[in-house]
């Protein structure tokens, strides 16, 4: 899903991901990569060249399998070989690859929160003027469209190919709030998003019922993951945005408004503050219960989930990962475990903006991209036309947990059938439908710390919610004219 210590949660992905499909052992091409080459691979340089998860990686022979069964040439050979766990890592050595026209790899998975910049400096191959129309249409019209978003050029021309999306949900301990009170089937939780003041004082009721110690768990260090996805989704349920809605999210620079300080998204970080330190301290919302530890402002994904995992506390909005570890019968089973999605501040339709407000999850997961310099640029499409036919994503799911793009193979009867996550996954559908992707462009590295310093301030005190939202406003308006003249808006 999601500088030096952005990501986090990437890095944890990978790592728990093949713990998830109990892969065994590191990938020796891992250390390749890591030294700048991707040659040394089982077959040479004949083979085609696909820099992968290495989850991916440790399940080759199975991979391969899949794709000739799904109708792939058995004459093309894919050599599946594993990228560093840290996606800045990955998408530096991209860069250097692609900058220096490198025919090898052929094929590379780049993260959906980066993507486009690569695409909007055309240093990857335009997948719609190669690919078939078939295989276009599909993604257009049967994959998740916040990740499709993510793989178009601002010319409308797909550019990368949606391998897996990844949506965070709300976890809860079931069983808790059953005790204090609450019905969640009878009500829908898992289905019906709730209000996030109802959230609070479920939260805090079922706190004060139980003997654990924190409440509700959440990501606000101050990291990508604050900026992209933890804030992202809390000034959105408030119908908040950071340059004025959906359709502005990819630029253009320095033309797009600049709204972070508007009143849903300082609304959005007083209720943070109300949940962290109570309504009744200064520049919070009335009626939002103190539900949160102070420790969240340093917190970001594992940190937040430990807790949970080891029965200690009533919620966590975390990625599909934390379903599996939570769920596993050595932590909180799945008959103590309840998942729902994120709640909301505003209804869509009491927002400024077309598909903002109501329940929203932070867009993360992977794509797939071809190398314009490829020497084998045939048989680079046939995999990744390959890689979209149901057939294949029905195989992945079983090879390494990876969901589904294709929102119809995504509720098939294999993907209910993966073990914990598959009994979950109308939230995660629904995570899906309503996903926000992060406002990409080639400023946000710049944009994306500032509003992570900034928010941060804002919710320790360090400054109130105006004045912190007012200040990143003078800087997001500040980074968009310097760089408006610039090219891949």
């Amino acid at each position: 899903m999601h500088g030096g210590n952005t990501h986090t949660n990437a890095r944890r992905r990978s790592v728990t991901r093949r713990d998830f499909v109990k892969a065994a052992g590191a990938s020796g091409a891992a250390t390749a990569l890591a030294g700048c080459t991707v040659g040394g691979t089982e077959t040479g340089s004949g083979a085609l060249q696909w820099i992968t998860d290495p989850t991916a990686a440790d399940n080759a022979g199975k991979i391969r399998q899949a794709l000739w069964d799904a109708g792939l040439s058995k004459d093309v050979y894919l050599d599946v070989i594993a990228k560093p766990s840290d996606t800045d890592a990955t998408q530096s050595q991209y860069t250097r690859w692609l900058s220096a026209d490198l025919a090898d790899p052929d094929i590379m998975m780049m993260d959906s929160g980066w993507a486009l910049n690569f695409i909007n400096k055309a240093q990857v191959l335009n997948l719609s003027e190669n690919l078939s129309g078939s295989t276009t249409d599909l993604i257009e019209n049967k994959y998740f469209q916040a990740s499709v978003e993510t793989a178009r050029g601002s010319d409308g021309d797909l550019y990368a190919a949606p391998l897996f999306p990844d949506f965070p949900t709300m976890l809860y301990r079931k069983d808790l709030v059953k005790q204090a009170g609450y019905n969640p089937e009878q009500e829908n939780w898992a289905t019906e998003s709730m209000r996030w003041k109802k959230f609070s004082k479920v939260v805090a009721d079922t706190k004060r019922q139980s003997d654990v110690n924190y409440g509700f768990n959440f990501q606000a260090n101050i990291y990508e993951g604050l900026s992209c996805c933890d804030f992202n989704e809390f000034m959105t349920s408030w119908g908040g945005a950071y340059f004025g809605g959906r359709d502005t999210l990819f630029g253009p620079i320095g033309e797009r408004p600049v709204t972070v300080g508007d009143q849903p998204v300082v609304d959005a970080v007083k209720m943070i503050r109300s949940f962290i330190y109570g309504p009744d301290a200064p520049n919070t919302l009335d009626g939002y219960e103190q539900i949160s530890p102070n420790a969240v402002l340093s917190w970001t994904e594992n940190p937040s989930l430990n807790p949970f995992v080891n029965g200690n506390a009533v919620a966590v909005r975390n990625w599909p990962y934390a379903i599996a570890t939570a769920g596993a019968e050595e932590a909180l089973g799945t008959e103590k475990l309840g998942v729902m999605p994120i709640p909301y501040g505003v209804t869509q339709e009491e927002s400024e903006y077309e598909n903002i407000g109501g329940p929203v999850a932070a867009l993360g997961g992977w794509h797939n991209a071809v190398n314009p310099n490829s020497d084998q640029m045939e048989n680079a499409l046939a995999v990744i036309e390959t890689m979209t036919k149901p057939s294949f994503q029905r195989a992945i799911v079983e090879i390494t947990g990876w969901l589904p793009p294709n929102r119809e193979v995504f509720q098939s009867k294999k993907v209910k059938q993966i073990p914990i996550t598959g009994n979950y996954i109308e939230q995660l559908r629904i995570a899906g439908e309503n996903a926000i992707p992060r406002p990409v462009t080639v400023v946000w590295p710049q944009e994306s710390g500032k509003i992570a310093q900034l928010v941060h301030a804002g919710l320790s005190g360090d400054s109130t919610p105006k004045r912190a939202m007012n200040t990143l406003q003078e800087q997001l308006t500040a980074i968009e004219n310097f760089n408006s003249q610039s090219d891949g808006n």
